[in-house]
């Protein structure tokens, strides 16, 4: 098994997976890393709030989303 340091982590921008019986518990990455995860869940947050108001600015007054999804099923 290879051994993997922190220097790695650091220099390499590698990751490391610690395990406990040959399993994996944790990850130590680099914050690079972290800063690229977080760009872009951002970016899905962004996207998703578009999405949502471009749903509410075509939804029909009055009708709530249990009733949509109950007159849908009735046409299935």
């Amino acid at each position: 098994m290879r051994e993997i340091g922190i220097r790695q982590v650091r220099e390499g921008n590698e990751a490391i997976t610690v395990t406990y019986r040959g399993r994996p518990v944790a990850r130590i990455v680099p914050v690079s890393e972290i800063d690229r995860s977080r760009a872009a869940t951002s970016a899905v947050w962004a996207e998703m709030d578009e999405l949502a108001e471009e749903v509410a600015g075509r939804w029909p007054s009055g009708l709530s989303a249990a009733e949509a999804v109950e007159e849908e099923r009735r046409e299935l």
